[in-house]
């Protein structure tokens, strides 16, 4: 049975695994990531690669980064949480491991994991969204992962869905992100908050009375418990992603989407309302094919998960 080493390096922390031909993850090792020091960072990731490698026999590792990587699976052309600026990752990783090495996109890893192994396995094309402070993503059409001419496609959290609406952290405004992610999702939370204290009695008894300390999982605690203002504060995030979902369609005429990421653990009270703006939205409704839309299956292994399985597939 080939074995490969997956490793999601996050902004704060580097995850790896064991991951063999099914998707399952045999082992796993974790290190804290010291995210403004690159070489410390090459550093954690060799050692958790010869932590795992030490007790199983590894044909290969993928790791998966926050940002931008090159077509050939080498370099990390931009990652803007870990300091890293045209890094020749996968040279300077196979030269310490003494293994075939490749990058990838930590997004486009969840999403593979996603599609190969999880709530997409079976269909071949999907959209794999990740719902956290951002949205992330990754397209597999045909079967294959979508990569584009020069490596970075799939930054869909990036599409300009509101002209001159919020600033975004890449320096653009109105970014898809900045109105369907936790972070919106919390943004919405504490304006309502502030604006009909009465309305969020509930949430901000969990927030110790100030907007300002609202976070998204007590939007979620307080949506699930059925608190009214967090309940609208889902509804809103879930139809700003069903619009965003429903270009996509346009374009990728996707079978299946799928929504990860932290937020989508909040299952039904994301996805219901989001499926509803999708088929609102959606381009030629009644008579076209509708996309299904499912929530993930993997959970935080999706990207340890992904990066092994790219890599046996170098």
């Amino acid at each position: 049975m080939a074995l490969t080493i997956g490793v999601d390096v996050g902004g704060t922390t580097v995850a790896a695994g064991v991951v063999d031909e099914q998707g399952s993850v045999l082992a796993t090792a974790e290190r804290d990531t010291p995210s403004d020091d690159p070489g410390r960072t090459e550093d954690v990731i060799v050692e958790v690669v010869g932590e795992l490698a030490a007790s199983h026999d590894i044909d290969a590792v993928g790791v998966g980064a926050a940002g931008f990587v090159d077509a050939e699976r080498s370099t990390v052309l931009f990652a803007p949480n870990l300091a890293w600026r045209d890094e020749p990752l996968r040279a300077a990783i196979e030269g310490r491991c003494d293994l075939p090495v490749v990058i990838e996109n930590d997004a486009n890893a969840a999403a593979w994991a996603e599609a190969r192994f999880g709530a997409g396995r079976g269909e071949d094309e999907v959209v794999v969204l990740t719902v956290g402070t951002g949205i992330g993503g990754g397209i597999v059409l045909g079967g294959r992962l979508l990569r584009g001419r020069f490596g970075v496609a799939g930054e869909i959290g990036h599409i300009n869905i509101v002209p001159d609406g919020r600033r975004c952290g890449c320096g653009l405004e109105g970014c898809w992100e900045q109105y369907a992610s936790g972070r919106a999702l919390v943004q919405e939370a504490q304006e309502l908050a502030k604006a009909s204290p009465a309305m969020a009695r509930d949430l901000l008894e969990l927030a110790g009375g100030e907007p300002e300390m609202i976070t998204g999982p007590m939007v979620t605690q307080a949506a699930q418990e059925g608190d009214v203002a967090a309940l609208r504060c889902f509804d809103v995030v879930g139809t700003w992603l069903g619009r965003g979902m429903a270009q996509l369609a346009a374009v990728l005429d996707p079978g299946l989407f799928v929504l990860g990421g932290g937020v989508s653990a909040a299952g039904e009270l994301l996805r219901e309302p989001a499926g509803r703006a999708l088929l609102q939205y959606l381009t030629a409704r009644g008579h076209r094919p509708n996309a299904e839309l499912r929530v993930a299956e993997l959970g935080p292994e999706a990207g340890i998960v992904g990066a092994g399985d790219l890599a046996r597939d170098r």
